[in-house]
């Protein structure tokens, strides 16, 4: 059920660039942009604030079912909306994991009512499963990892590979890490307890070899293809010469944009992911890469661990870090910052996570557009606590870090969820409608 509100004086970004003026929202649909002579609902001054197109995560592991230690979609839900996020797409590797319509419908009913902010579900591939991924609908994709990394899906046996990649027709999404050469790599370290040799097991030619296999299945079998958390200066690269066909489109993560392999001295296991933390050259290339378009979206891999398990040593301690509470922040803080603009932002993290998985009504100021809003004061500067997190995880490798730029007003379907660090009674998300498009091809990088 949609809102109304209407937003006076603020700092607009839309798709054609920044305005200050107003914007509208009726029955949870946007009618007006700019200078509102009739405003509808509740009028809030936003003199001074800056509204983005609801943001969307397109890469969450909220643990459920099976995991709910870690997280669930209700406090994952809740960390989404309190970090400005209204909308995200959560992975397969659950337990059970997420593989035929079953567990795709299971996963939507426990959202529903729970979750404060809107939700997808990818499937998941398993060598076995084609024809379930073959009739798949209402899902944003259907996510192979290449690679072993948190659970128990894995596909990285060519025939199996071809097999999904004919049959698909929604978009494919890779965790592209090659499984041969990771165990071969593995082999040479056995027994090692030093964090700092994960980029150095894991090597940016693992991830390479597997993006280059993906492409390669795209371009054959004519499908669409997202290579999920680009993380080396090989691939950008790789990514970047190819022609634009509108098959391939990837994304990158503030982890690889903030943090380096010079943090492993200080975070040890907490910075442990798959694919890992890079050194500087690769964090440069990723940027590059947002800037002139060649990765064309944020996520964030939110993939909490309790404390407990994190501190195990090196080999026991499992891979990756929470983030989708931090998102806004730490991308706000870029633009702070000067490394980007806040056009970049709403291009990265609304518009084009929307385009490539064809969310209808979500990701761009327009008229007749879902009345789903990130409310940010970039003014406002505030330290990383854990203790102020929503994310059952309760932990951040950004504790203690200031940023400049948080959000204040979280809105879905012209209905705040979040305001001014309280949760809205009675408001929360709803399922997402996929029209993915049959190309996507790239953009080229928002107008600073």
């Amino acid at each position: 059920m949609g809102g109304d509100i209407t937003l006076r004086g603020a700092e607009l970004v839309l798709p054609t660039g920044v305005i200050d003026g107003d914007i509208a929202i009726r029955d949870g649909r946007i009618v007006a942009i700019g200078h509102v002579d009739q405003p509808v609902g509740e009028i809030v001054d936003a003199r001074g604030l800056t509204v983005l197109p609801g943001v969307i995560d397109p890469q969450v592991h909220f643990r459920e079912p099976g995991a709910e230690h870690k997280e669930d979609l209700e406090s994952g839900g809740r960390a989404a909306a309190a970090g400005g996020v209204t909308a995200f797409l959560e992975m397969p590797n659950t337990r059970p994991p997420t593989i035929d319509a079953a567990a795709v419908a299971d996963k939507i009913a426990r959202a529903t009512g729970r979750s404060r902010a809107h939700f997808g579900f990818f499937l998941g591939a398993t060598p076995d499963n084609v024809a379930e991924t073959a009739a798949a609908s209402g899902v944003p994709g259907i996510k192979i990892f290449m690679g072993s990394s948190t659970g128990t899906l894995l596909v990285h046996e060519q025939d199996a590979l071809e097999r999904h990649f004919a049959a698909a027709r929604v978009p494919l999404v890779v965790h592209a890490e090659d499984e041969l050469r990771l165990r071969a790599r593995s082999g040479l370290y056995p027994g090692v307890d030093d964090p700092g040799l994960h980029p150095i097991i894991r090597d940016p030619q693992t991830a390479l070899i597997a993006t280059r296999r993906a492409v390669d299945l795209a371009v054959r079998h004519q499908k669409r293809l997202h290579v999920l958390h680009l993380s080396s200066a090989d691939e950008v690269a790789f990514l970047r010469d190819r022609p634009d066909d509108g098959l391939v489109t990837t994304e990158t993560l503030p982890q690889y944009l903030w943090l380096d392999a010079s943090w492993y001295a200080r975070l040890g296991t907490h910075l442990q992911m798959n694919p890992p933390v890079r050194d500087l050259r690769h964090q440069r290339a990723l940027w590059a890469g947002l800037l002139d378009g060649t990765i064309q979206c944020i996520a964030t891999d939110h993939a909490p661990h309790t404390l407990d398990e994190k501190a195990q040593p090196y080999g026991k301690a499992p891979s990756g870090m929470p983030g989708v509470e931090l998102s806004v922040p730490l991308m706000l803080h870029a633009v702070h910052d000067g490394r980007c603009s806040i056009r970049h932002v709403a291009r990265w993290m609304s518009e084009a996570p929307a385009r490539i998985y064809g969310l209808v009504g979500k990701g761009r100021l327009a008229l007749g557009a879902d009345g789903d809003l990130t409310v940010v004061d970039r003014r406002v500067s505030r330290s990383v606590r854990a203790d102020a997190l929503q994310s059952r995880a309760g932990w951040s490798p950004f504790e203690g870090w200031t940023l400049r730029g948080w959000p204040v007003m979280t809105v879905l379907l012209g209905r705040p969820v979040f305001r001014d660090g309280a949760f809205a009674d009675g408001v929360f998300g709803e399922p997402l409608r996929f029209d993915p498009p049959a190309r996507c091809p790239r953009q080229p990088g928002a107008a600073t």
